[in-house]
């Protein structure tokens, strides 16, 4: 088992789909082996990549329940790596689960044994029992976030969120970074907002920065990552520059020989 990341943020619409999606693509291009599991019932990260929601055999929603394994659910995406998809169905599960024993580790279960380098949870923008399983599923979370005012205060409540749930239910569970999206360099606010994160964040906030992009924005609607739609746009060589720095980052961290 390599490393599950809750990519996560309580706010909605700061690119954690669109973070999912194509850093997904840009690891598979290094040869990882890298699933994705579309946890939010609207399903974005499963028609990004290409697949169609509503012809689903099972998806998140079986899994979850236990009615199938990750090897019958997950399917090969064009862009790479390995998708569990996701539809409105999926929203019964907080329903059927709310009295089920070990409603909150469903997930880990599920994906306990499963042969990749990376696992990658695209979590619902709302702190409920599908995100909950992310948290105590995951070794660590990704908080994608745009350099604004409101930003800040989603941002205290989401890392006191991880500390609860680190103390109750994953006691593994860390900050695995910060990612700036949506980032427009002309917006004096953005680049205060994105000095604050430095000086309380330091190595958490990763240099990589995620620029608005045109084409970042169409990749979603021709169900492609936008390494697949734009490969020499700027979205698509900053998410292969975020790789980057997650492979040395890992690197970094792994102990040396004697």
């Amino acid at each position: 088992m390599g490393r599950i990341v809750a990519i996560t943020n309580q706010k909605g619409g700061v690119g954690k789909t669109t973070t999912g999606i194509n850093l997904s693509a840009a690891l598979a291009k290094t040869r990882r082996r890298v699933l994705l599991v579309d946890l939010d019932p609207q399903g974005n990260a499963t028609v990004g990549s290409g697949v169609d929601k509503e012809r689903l055999a099972a998806g998140a929603y079986e899994l979850l329940l236990g009615r199938v394994t990750l090897a019958e659910v997950h399917v090969p995406v064009a862009a790479g790596y390995d998708l569990v998809p996701s539809n409105g169905h999926l929203s019964g599960a907080e329903v059927e689960l709310v009295g089920a024993s070990e409603r909150e580790f469903r997930l880990k279960t599920a994906l306990s044994g499963a042969d990749y380098d990376y696992v990658f949870i695209d979590c619902p923008p709302a702190l409920n029992l599908l995100t909950v399983n992310a948290l105590a599923a995951a070794h660590s979370v990704l908080i994608p976030m745009q350099c604004e005012y409101f930003a800040l205060e989603g941002l205290s409540a989401l890392v006191n969120t991880v500390r609860r749930v680190r103390a109750q239910l994953n006691p593994g569970l860390v900050i695995e970074g910060l990612l700036r999206t949506l980032f427009d360099a002309r917006n004096g606010l953005a680049n205060e907002v994105s000095m604050q994160l430095a000086q309380h964040f330091g190595d958490k906030l990763y240099r990589t920065v995620i620029p608005r992009n045109v084409r970042l924005a169409e990749a979603p609607s021709h169900g492609a990552s936008v390494l697949e739609y734009d490969p020499q746009s700027r979205g698509a060589q900053a998410y292969l520059a975020l790789a980057g720095e997650i492979l040395r980052r890992e690197a970094e961290l792994k102990p040396q020989p004697s």
